[in-house]
């Protein structure tokens, strides 16, 4: 049975493409990253397929390359293109797949649409959680939003471990922990390939 995973965050810079990376290499998937904002010569692909060593996994182009570090909408607008979500076309593959998001549910995308557009009602939704203050408002608020529109959601918590903030996040939402990342002096091929063992079973 082919698995779909939407990779979202609770903000921005919590570490979602190497968790990308990681279920990627977990399920032997293909990855994709509809929306890429900035370092296009460093990109969120060109990052997970570094830290991948199974050979089955491919990498599908963005349907969106915006050259600006900057939340989709605005990255765009520098470009003098307008985002169309017609335009996001999930890739056809046979191979489980993992989808990355950009930032947050909430991103805008443009003037009336949002990053939580495209996540179709098929994908299994897996949201990034990094402790930080504020962290528990961001992944409540977002973890509801989903589980509001119906969505399977589950948590992966990144960074170093805060037990009483996971704690009352597993308590308020409900929902399955995958795992959570530790604050590693490095991610490299044998790292992801670890963390992949570990969350496998959870997947």
């Amino acid at each position: 049975m082919q698995h779909k995973y939407f990779v979202t965050g609770i903000s921005t810079e919590v570490g979602k493409t190497v968790i990308s990376a990681i279920i990627t290499e977990a399920l032997e998937a293909d990855y994709w990253k509809p929306v890429q904002a900035g370092e296009l010569d460093n990109s969120d692909t060109l990052k997970v397929e570094r830290l991948i060593s199974n050979k089955i996994s491919k990498f599908h182009p963005n349907s969106y390359a915006l050259h600006t570090p900057m939340s989709p909408h605005a990255a765009a607008e520098i470009d003098g293109v307008a985002i169309d979500v017609n335009e996001i076309k999930e890739p056809i593959t046979k191979n489980n797949l993992v989808i990355e998001g950009a930032g947050g549910v909430l991103v805008p995308l443009n003037d009336s649409e949002t990053i939580l557009d495209i996540i179709k009602p098929t994908y299994k939704v897996v949201v990034v959680s990094r402790h930080y203050l504020g962290s528990i408002n961001h992944t409540l608020l977002t973890v509801g939003l989903l589980k509001d529109k119906g969505f399977d959601v589950s948590i992966v918590f990144s960074g170093s471990e805060h037990k009483t903030t996971e704690s009352i996040i597993k308590k308020m939402t409900g929902i399955p922990i995958i795992g959570r990342v530790d604050e590693e002096p490095y991610f490299d091929e044998n790292v992801i390939k670890e963390y992949a063992a570990k969350f496998k079973n959870k997947l």
